[in-house]
Order: structure tokens, then C-alpha cells, then sequence
């Protein structure tokens, strides 16, 4: 990620990198989230890719093409300023920082953290539409789909829990943000690997000193090298993921409640508005990680193309400079 440019234009630059591949890959998102939130070991209900091809399908049948994209807005919003405030805040402290080998987890962290404070709410709005969406198409009404809209979900949310309510599971959302900085350090890994594979070090003047800068990958590289290292990532911390939307998506259940419920078979549902935890077969460790077959294609396809984007924008900016630079 890290380049020489100002950390403005790297924040812009990913932003809109974000937003180009979240757009990309919404309706996986969807998909992710009702995976995440169905009851497992279930034959109605199989999980996996075959899972996610059922609900798609499910969806455009019932809704039309369109509705793969309820919640866009909101989620396109909290993408946007998370990765805006994520990249600026991060290259601004790794600018400052003189001692990167040790403190590159820790800066991302830190802008992680404060990221995800400013996205949080729309991340839990975005949460609630799909949630409701997908409720109504089990009650099988078909006039009640996309009923409330995003002032109804505002209210209902903070009816429950006032302004907290907001921020709900922000506790697992801030251990969530050693993602992007584990995705970052194993991308900066990519690129140093990428040195090998290019033409020996410069000697610089007579003294012999040798100088190598940290090599720029191809728009194919960067793609390449995001979308790997975010699919490590992703599967590092996926329980904590897997907790995360569970805990958004309750009223009263905790991480550790989430986690232990999954890994006994335990799912969230509701009925006539009441939320009621159901008994499922004992599915294990592969409880917690409901869900992370999609969740890993979803995130190799969509770091991989904030990479890409981000970086040709990078380059579109210095050529355009030096352009500038040249007519002077």
C-alpha cells in the first residue's frame, strides 16, 4: 500500500479504490451475511458456494436483479470513509514514524481502529436492511420486502439501545481492524519479494554504497498481491468476523455468547419480532467458520481490485505531475 506520495492522495486513492471493488462484489457481501446468520448443518439451507448460488438464485427469483444490491448506499458510504480515514490516517503515522519495521502492525492498527469508529453506524444500518430483507422473503410476503427504509432502520436502532446502539460489537470490530494492517504488512512482504525478482541494486557514486527502493508492482502484481494477502488475512480472523455480524445483528448477545453458540450449532432467529436461539446439529470448529469459503472469494477479488485501482490512480496522478513538471 505504502507509497512516497502525500498521505491525501493515498487516502483518496484507496477510497475510491474501495468503493470501485465494493461495488464489484456487493452481492457476495449479501450473500457473506445471510451465510453467516443461517442456521448451519441445515439440508434446506446448505452452506459454501453451493449456498451462496441458492440464495443468489433465491433473490433474483424472487426480487429481481436489483435487490442484490439492497443496502449498497449505506455500505458504499462506510467503505468510503473507512478506507478514506484507514489510508490517510495510516500513511500519515507511517510517515512520521522511524522505526517501521516494528511499529507497521501497530500504525495500522491504530488507523484501523479509528476507521472503523467513523464507519461503525453505517455498517450496522447496512446490516439491518439485509437482515430485514431476508426476513421478509421467509415470511414470504412479497409486498414487504425493502418496506423500511434507512430513517426506519435509524429509529428502530436507536429505540433498542440509544446512541450506543450504533456501536454495538465495536469492541470486536476494533480487534477486526488488525485486518487491514495484517493484509498490509503481508503486502509489503509481496513487495519486498518482488525486489528479488528485479535487476541488482544500484551503485551509487564510487564509494560502492548500494540502494534499493521498495520495488512498485504492475497493476497484475498489485492485484495479485492484495487479494493473497487479504485471503490470509480474512482467515486468520475470521471467527472474529463471523462474531461480529452475529453480535450486530442480536440485541443482547456478547462475542464469547456468539462464538460458543456457533461452535455448539446454535443460530439467531425471529419470530413475530422476537429473537429466539434454535438447537442445530453440533457442527464444531466449522461453526465458527461459517461462511469464510465466500468470505475469502469475496475478499480476493475485492483487495484485489482496491489494489489495482488504487495504485493506477497513484500513477495517473505522478504522470500528470510530471507532466505539469515538464511544461514548466
Amino acid at each position: 500500500m505504502t507509497s512516497t506520495l502525500p498521505p491525501l492522495v493515498q487516502a483518496f486513492s484507496g477510497a475510491i479504490g474501495s468503493i470501485v471493488s465494493n461495488t464489484l462484489t456487493y452481492p457476495l457481501d449479501l450473500v457473506i451475511t445471510r451465510l453467516q446468520l443461517d442456521p448451519p448443518n441445515d439440508s434446506k439451507r446448505p452452506g459454501g458456494v453451493q449456498g451462496a448460488i441458492r440464495i443468489l438464485r433465491r433473490i433474483v427469483e424472487k426480487h429481481g436483479w436489483g435487490a442484490l444490491y439492497d443496502g449498497l448506499w449505506t455500505d458504499s458510504c462506510a467503505t468510503f470513509l473507512s478506507n478514506l480515514f484507514y489510508f490517510y490516517i495510516y500513511s500519515f503515522l507511517r510517515s512520521l514514524s522511524t522505526q517501521r519495521r516494528i511499529s507497521e502492525i501497530i500504525l495500522g492498527f491504530i488507523a484501523g481502529v479509528a476507521s472503523r469508529a467513523i464507519s461503525t453506524p453505517l455498517n450496522i444500518i447496512t446490516l439491518r436492511l439485509q437482515r430485514e430483507a431476508e426476513e421478509d422473503e421467509e415470511s414470504g410476503d412479497e409486498t414487504s420486502s425493502n418496506s423500511s427504509t434507512i430513517t426506519d432502520v435509524v429509529k428502530a436502532i436507536y429505540k433498542e439501545k440509544g446512541l450506543a446502539g450504533f456501536w454495538r460489537g465495536f469492541e470486536t470490530t476494533a480487534i477486526l481492524s488488525l485486518n487491514p494492517s495484517i493484509t498490509l504488512a503481508f503486502f509489503q512482504i509481496f513487495r519486498r519479494a518482488l525486489d528479488l525478482t528485479r535487476p541488482s541494486p544500484i551503485v551509487q557514486n564510487l564509494n560502492l554504497n548500494k540502494q534499493r527502493s521498495t520495488t512498485n508492482p504492475s497493476p497484475q502484481e498489485a492485484f495479485i498481491g492484495g487479494a493473497i494477502s487479504n485471503s490470509i488475512a480474512v482467515t486468520l480472523l475470521y471467527p472474529l468476523i463471523l462474531a461480529k455480524t452475529r453480535v450486530q445483528a442480536s440485541s443482547g448477545s456478547s462475542m464469547t455468547e456468539v462464538l460458543v453458540d456457533a461452535y455448539h450449532g446454535k443460530h439467531l432467529s425471529r419470530k413475530h419480532g422476537e429473537e429466539i436461539v434454535e438447537n442445530e446439529v453440533k457442527d464444531g470448529i466449522a461453526g465458527i467458520y461459517q461462511g469464510l469459503e465466500m468470505k475469502t472469494l469475496k475478499g480476493f477479488i475485492g483487495q484485489g481490485v482496491t489494489f489495482l485501482v488504487k495504485g493506477r490512480i497513484e500513477q495517473m496522478i505522478v504522470a500528470v505531475y510530471l507532466q505539469h513538471r515538464s511544461l514548466r
